[in-house]
């Protein structure tokens, strides 16, 4: 009977193991730089990006210019976000973390959206920004708001796979930048996932999840909702 127990004990720590490294793999080398998808005569698929020859790895491969150039906030909702990801930088393939900076006209948003492969930590380096994340249900069944006005020099941490935002709350320009734990963090939009996606959720679906007139549903889905990339 004891030895079923350790079996059960380390089938259990197995398990939790796995789980634990369900995100970004460890590098079992020093890099894995990622070849363009241009590259690949095959029909192959991956999770991730197939790793040039080492013998062919340069400098380049591991680095991008331009991140002081603002981007361009002349939206509906006033933001714009510049992601470094793997399809930027080569060289974080499997390296499981990813930058972007995010740009803020006065009084932008950026939309309430989710990361679901990545945790985001945010610093502010000009302006003051209105922040937040909302939980999943408590035992409650709640979903608890965490909000925080940020002004230079302040972080803020948004948990891997939950719905946040930043919303610039002053008259000038404001800038974040953004380090996200994954090379590929994924984002999803919520307005723009519920109200434009391809094709079209069912308009009986949001009328009765949202509780409101096929009216309004009808207006939303004919908005034409900005990605603005992060």
């Amino acid at each position: 009977m004891q030895g079923v127990h350790l079996l059960l004990s380390l089938l259990v720590l197995g398990l939790a193991s796995s789980f634990a490294s369900a995100y970004d793999p460890s590098p079992l080398q020093d890099f894995c730089v990622a070849v363009k998808d241009s590259e690949i005569k095959s029909a192959l698929f991956v999770n991730g990006k197939f790793c040039k020859d080492p013998k062919y790895v340069t400098a380049n491969d591991f680095f991008f210019s331009g991140l002081d150039k603002p981007g361009n906030t002349s939206n509906r909702v006033g933001s714009n976000v510049t992601q470094l990801n793997v399809d930027k930088i080569p060289g974080l393939n499997t390296l499981g973390i990813s930058l972007a900076r995010i740009d803020y006209a006065p009084h932008g948003l950026n939309p309430p959206h989710t990361h679901p492969r990545g945790t985001e930590i945010l610093v502010v380096v000009e302006g003051t920004l209105e922040v937040g994340f909302v939980t999943s249900n408590q035992q409650d069944g709640s979903n608890k708001l965490f909000t925080k006005i940020l002004n230079k020099g302040d972080v803020f941490v948004f948990p891997i796979g939950l719905i946040h935002f930043q919303f610039n709350r002053g008259h000038t320009n404001a800038v974040a930048f953004a380090g996200l734990s994954s090379q590929n963090a994924g984002v999803i939009t919520i307005a723009n996932a519920v109200f434009d996606s391809d094709p079209r959720i069912n308009p009986d679906v949001l009328t009765k999840a949202f509780q409101v007139d096929k009216n309004v549903i009808d207006y939303l889905q004919k908005q034409f909702w900005v990605d603005n990339n992060n």
